[in-house]
């Protein structure tokens, strides 16, 4: 069992999500850095989906009943048992009665702590994922708070403190980041100038990023063809009809902020979809810190196929070294 004394910003309990209900309206969830939490868990021996905790920018502080093996990886923010400093991106043990802290992260939003045996609240929907919004999953459907008790399972034993990641499969995070973007949906709906200037210009992060939706600042308003807006889309020229929102799809209302939604989006609404983020590129939205920058690319699907292939296959490797 593990006290949380201090929850944190914003710590859930997340895996990989909950697929196969977004037509209903209850989007997957799950961390919004994949292969960060599958790291974490291979590094413990469990399997990369297994349960484990997302810490977002102000991580929290933990008490451990038992003995456990744990491993923090995504953003740098140094975990700390009874104040001595643990490596990130390796397995190490926290014993019964030490606290585990977290420094404030260096580069990236986001840390996932695993722990051997997962934490073991109970499956919703085929996912241990947290869903704050419809109050869904994890623990009690909600953030931790203090106080709460979270379940540990029964560790596999596949994993001993020292696991480590090799460089090559480490994440480098900060700086400027290039989000690639296959056009298309209601992309011819821009004037000439602002399909040209929403690639052209730096966007800065929002602080109202979150789990359902990044906010982008700075760039230039876009402008959308004039028409007639037909029955049923708002006044505004970027407004349309509802139609169904795909994770990464970007919005602009009234041409003014692009958002990029997430894993815990809406499944539909009225705002012209100007394009996709790619899926292996998704990851990088959820260590993306606020104000810090970004620019988009314009990418074809068959480049984006390519791109989700070369990401299968760094989560393929972590599978080979980390048999769980």
């Amino acid at each position: 069992m593990i006290k949380v004394l201090k929850p944190g910003l914003a710590t859930s309990v997340q895996d990989l999500g909950r697929e196969g209900y977004y037509h209903l309206g209850i989007p997957p969830s799950g961390a919004l850095d994949q292969y960060a939490l599958s790291a974490a868990n291979q590094l413990v021996g469990n399997p990369a989906g297994a349960a484990a905790l997302e810490c977002t920018l102000l991580g929290p502080e933990l008490e451990f009943a038992d003995d456990a093996l744990v491993a923090v990886c995504g953003a740098h923010m140094t975990p700390r048992v009874d104040g001595v400093e643990m490596h990130a991106d390796t397995a190490f043990t926290v014993k019964a009665g030490q606290v585990l802290r977290f420094d404030f992260p260096k580069a990236g939003a986001r840390a996932y702590l695993a722990v051997a045996g997962g934490i073991d609240v109970p499956l919703v929907l085929g996912s241990r994922s947290t869903y704050a919004l419809g109050a869904l999953g994890g623990f009690q459907g909600r953030r931790l708070v203090a106080g709460d008790e979270l379940p540990v399972g029964v560790a596999s034993g596949k994993s001993r403190a020292g696991a480590s990641l090799p460089m090559a499969l480490r994440q480098s995070l900060g700086g400027e980041i290039s989000l690639r973007v296959v056009p298309g949906l209601y992309y011819e709906r821009l004037t000439e100038a602002a399909a040209s200037s929403f690639f052209a210009e730096p966007w800065t992060v929002g602080s109202e990023a979150d789990r359902i939706g990044y906010r982008f600042k700075g760039g230039s308003a876009l402008s959308f063809q004039p028409r007639e807006q037909p029955f049923g889309a708002g006044s505004d020229p970027s407004n349309i009809v509802d139609s169904c929102y795909p994770i990464g799809s970007i919005q602009v209302p009234a041409g003014l902020e692009p958002i990029v939604l997430h894993r815990d989006a809406v499944s539909g609404g009225g705002y012209a979809m100007i394009g996709t983020v790619i899926s292996a590129d998704l990851d990088l939205i959820g260590q993306m810190q606020p104000n810090q920058k970004a620019r988009f690319v314009a990418v074809t699907l068959e480049q984006a196929l390519e791109a989700r292939r070369s990401y299968k296959k760094k989560l393929s490797c972590l599978s080979k070294l980390f048999p769980s």
